[in-house]
């Protein structure tokens, strides 16, 4: 069994991500899964588990944020009874109940200072101290981290220690913003549409050529969990239609940025792509001093797209 088939998609920056994954997952190394808010970091988490030697054992996940500060250290770690008011017993934590397999720590941004240091820890001696405990327990558990903030800028504020970024980003993993694989959109859009018909008993709308073509403009705030509702909602109100740009909620419709984009008109006798694109390709090289990250910025494209292009063109990097 593929256990990566839940991530659709065939970009570049995708494979790229999917065959960096897979190596990952047969290892028990400590990953850090850094992308942006509904870009699919639990479903990458949970499909690395489940192809891991772990995957037989539990899978446990915790959103740090959605629990307030002064319950987190319980929540993970455990507590002893009379630790503090209301804890009338013992209480097992997150580790112990992932014991031989894997704690998923998401949106770790906002795990608090006090916990970082006991999570770093673990990280390095597999000790845990349960709150009001005197005798740390050990537990054999691999740790996922995702993160949908810069953590260096955490570490620059003060609000992230930087030991522990260098533990959890033994392998970082990002995932590409659904903006930057705008040609996933139409696979994503069809897997959709066809679990929600058969969730719904309805049958499934398609996107038109010039709806598809808005779609791929506009920015995805909210990523492929943006579109997953979009595809739902459509699928109940416009079942068994085709749809057009004006079937679209009108975010979608007036999201087209134009403030950077140069009035270009194709000349009468028409150009040659290939050689543009390579010469664009170029330009952003030369601007950087051959820096691809910022070269890719530039191109509006992610980093793994472009080195795919460069490859492509044959061209030579500084």
């Amino acid at each position: 069994m593929d256990h990566f088939s839940s991530i659709i998609g065939q970009s570049p920056a995708l494979e790229a991500l999917i065959r960096s994954a897979r190596m990952v997952a047969a290892t028990d190394v400590t990953v850090l899964i850094k992308g942006e808010t509904g870009t699919g970091k639990e479903v990458l988490a949970s499909a690395i588990q489940k192809d891991s030697p772990r995957a037989a054992k539990p899978f446990v996940t915790l959103n740090c944020a959605a629990l307030p500060e002064g319950l987190v250290e319980s929540e993970i770690f455990g507590h002893k009874k009379g630790a503090f008011t209301g804890a009338i017993s013992d209480k097992q934590g997150l580790f112990q109940a992932a014991d031989g397999g894997t704690l998923f720590l998401d949106e770790i941004n906002s795990l608090p200072l006090s916990i970082q240091s006991k999570l770093l820890r673990f990280l390095e001696s597999g000790e845990c101290m349960p709150v009001g405990g005197t005798k740390p327990y050990h537990v054999n558990v691999r740790v996922i981290a995702a993160t949908n903030s810069d953590l260096n800028q955490l570490i620059e504020l003060g609000e992230f220690r930087r030991d522990l970024y260098f533990r959890l980003n033994v392998v970082p993993l990002e995932i590409p913003s659904l903006h930057q694989r705008s040609d996933d959109i139409e696979t994503l859009a069809k897997h959709f549409f066809a679990h929600f018909a058969e969730a719904h008993s309805l049958q499934a709308p398609s996107f038109s050529k010039q709806a598809l073509r808005t779609l791929r403009t506009y920015k995805w705030p909210g990523n492929v969990r943006e579109l997953r509702n979009l595809c739902e909602r459509l699928s109940i109100l416009l079942a068994g239609r085709v749809i057009e740009p004006e079937n679209l909620p009108h975010e979608f419709t007036n999201s087209i940025d134009t403030s950077s984009v140069v009035d270009f008109k194709l000349p009468e006798l028409g150009l040659q792509l290939d050689a543009l694109e390579a010469n664009m390709i170029h330009q952003a090289l030369t601007r950087t001093n051959g820096n691809r990250s910022k070269s890719a910025r530039l191109l509006g494209i992610s980093r793994d797209t472009l080195l795919y292009r460069i490859q492509k063109h044959g061209l030579a990097t500084h």
